[in-house]
């Protein structure tokens, strides 16, 4: 009784005009940055982080959340119809989904992956809605030694879930640790690495950092790829799939939804962990596995609903831990902090308002995406035969002014500019840049929480094996290091991303 009565709060703030005009906003946007290749959602919220700063927290929330998974539903239809993914998540759904459109059925294929996101949208928001109290009442109980076994346990779990090199992604959380360390140590009030730049007392801006390296640093890359991959679009046709067509789709979506929404709450999951999971697991239990890569209905509907769930049950974590799953929620934690809130079960307690609206927000959102999906999709595909040059300056100067609007000053652009140049390099180097990001966010939580323990102990580490809680994360942590150290899972989880990337 106690969920109704919350989604009902939920839906109250949800349907606010200005709620309703800020969530439409955000799944519009979405589609066309999943529609568009090479901006992606984590350039897009980095850009419009700043923009946020002088919106009601429950508007700037709601459109930040529609925007990461709109990007879902977008991806799909460019990979559908002319086998060019918008969104890296999309890429499974372009192996099955753009057979289909050469055989006339993209209609279906389209409507396939419409309906199965929206089916693992509507699933996704009862499980934050049921499972997110029970967490939050739990995460009361947490003390400062939970809390940094928690945030370990977040950090090794994100590199392992990780594209790329191991290595380079452990060196990406140093990196990023390091930089959460700039400013003046709260404890001590001693200045650590400002070299002597009074602006770095306060820390390096979470925005101009995420915005130099996703927002220039993303634009920077794209003016390399000189290439205009294009291909014949295919006529659509009927958009509403048939009885026995809709019984097809059924058992994949739902198979789907389960397992991209339970693999979205892991720290480093995501989208695309679901989506390709998902598509090796219709495979398995097909009865026909030789039709997958011909034009397969399951290898649209289970990657598709996998990716939605797994980016919506991916706030989970975020919501009632404090503990981003994945690069969107570490600039998700970057928006409620801008707006002097702190993400945890605090949030829950004491802003239930904002908790529900955001929930509510996001079934609504999964509907306006339907029907901005289907009906529109000749003008999503169009939009690719605008020219990039068109869009890099404009992103630029949106950027800059960003930048700017944070704390009105010039060095913030400046600073912006150099980790634009940053992520560059990260690129050529094939360093994923978005592991920083997670430790910039959680390193400087880590330390505060692993010195308030010792504090509270007199100095006592054995308080973090004690404490049944903070053991529990912390042998979960081992057990991680263990499974990832075994070459069997080395070499599948190497393969699996090495798919990804072809």
């Amino acid at each position: 009784m106690d969920v109704l009565a919350n989604l009902g709060l939920g839906f109250s703030i949800a349907v606010a005009p200005i709620n309703l005009i800020y969530g439409f906003l955000g799944v519009l946007l979405g589609t066309i940055i999943g529609v568009l290749p090479g901006l992606g959602p984590v350039a897009t919220i980095s850009i419009l982080l700043p923009f946020t700063f002088g919106l009601p927290p429950q508007a700037a929330l709601i459109m930040l959340a529609g925007i990461y998974y709109g990007a879902q539903y977008g991806g799909s239809t460019t990979a559908i119809l002319i086998n060019l993914p918008g969104e890296s998540s999309s890429v499974v759904t372009a192996i099955d989904g753009n057979q289909m459109a050469r055989q006339g059925q993209a209609g279906l294929a389209l409507a396939t992956a419409a309906l199965a996101s929206f089916l693992a949208g509507t699933f996704a928001t009862l499980v934050i809605a049921l499972a997110a109290p029970a967490l939050a009442e739990t995460a009361l109980q947490f003390g400062p030694a939970d809390y940094f076994s928690l945030m370990v346990f977040g950090l090794v779990a994100a590199v392992i879930l990780a594209h790329g090199s191991v290595v380079k992604a452990i060196g990406m959380i140093l990196v990023g640790m390091l930089l959460g360390t700039v400013g003046i140590d709260v404890n001590t009030s001693v200045p650590r690495f400002t070299f002597g730049i009074p602006q770095f007392g306060d820390g390096m801006d979470f925005a101009v950092i995420a915005m130099g390296i996703f927002g220039i640093g993303e634009t920077i890359i794209n003016l390399e790829r000189t290439g205009t991959a294009r291909a014949y679009m295919q006529k659509i046709g009927s958009l509403w799939p048939k009885p026995r067509e809709l019984r097809a789709m059924l058992a994949p979506a739902t198979r789907g939804t389960l397992l991209g929404s339970a693999l979205g709450i892991l720290p480093g999951g995501g989208p695309v962990l679901a989506a390709f999971s998902a598509y090796a697991l219709e495979k398995k239990v097909s009865s026909q596995p030789e039709r997958f890569g011909k034009g397969a209905i399951a290898g649209v509907a289970g990657p598709e609903a996998a990716n939605n769930g797994a980016a919506q049950t991916s706030f989970i974590p975020l919501l009632t831990l404090g503990v981003p799953a994945n690069a969107v929620m570490a600039l998700m934690i970057g928006a409620l902090m801008m707006q002097g809130l702190h993400p945890g079960p605090q949030l829950m307690r004491d802003k239930p308002e904002l908790f529900w609206g955001l929930i509510a927000s996001m079934w609504i959102g999964n509907l306006m995406l339907v029907i901005l999906n289907l009906p529109l999709v000749g003008i999503w595909a169009k939009m690719l035969t605008i020219p990039y040059r068109y869009l890099y300056p404009a992103v630029l100067i949106i950027c800059c002014i960003g930048v700017y609007s944070v704390n009105n000053s010039a060095l913030d652009v400046l600073i912006a500019t150099m980790f634009g140049f940053v992520g560059y390099l990260l690129y050529k180097l094939r360093c994923e840049p978005a592991p920083l990001l997670l430790g910039f966010i959680l390193g400087p939580l880590i330390e505060e929480n692993m010195r308030r323990a010792l504090v509270i102990t007199q100095g006592n580490p054995s308080v973090f094996v004690e404490r049944p809680i903070s053991a529990t994360f912390l042998a979960l942590t081992a057990i991680l290091i263990v499974v990832l150290a075994a070459p069997m899972i080395r070499s599948g989880r190497e393969r699996v991303f090495k798919e990804g990337e072809a």
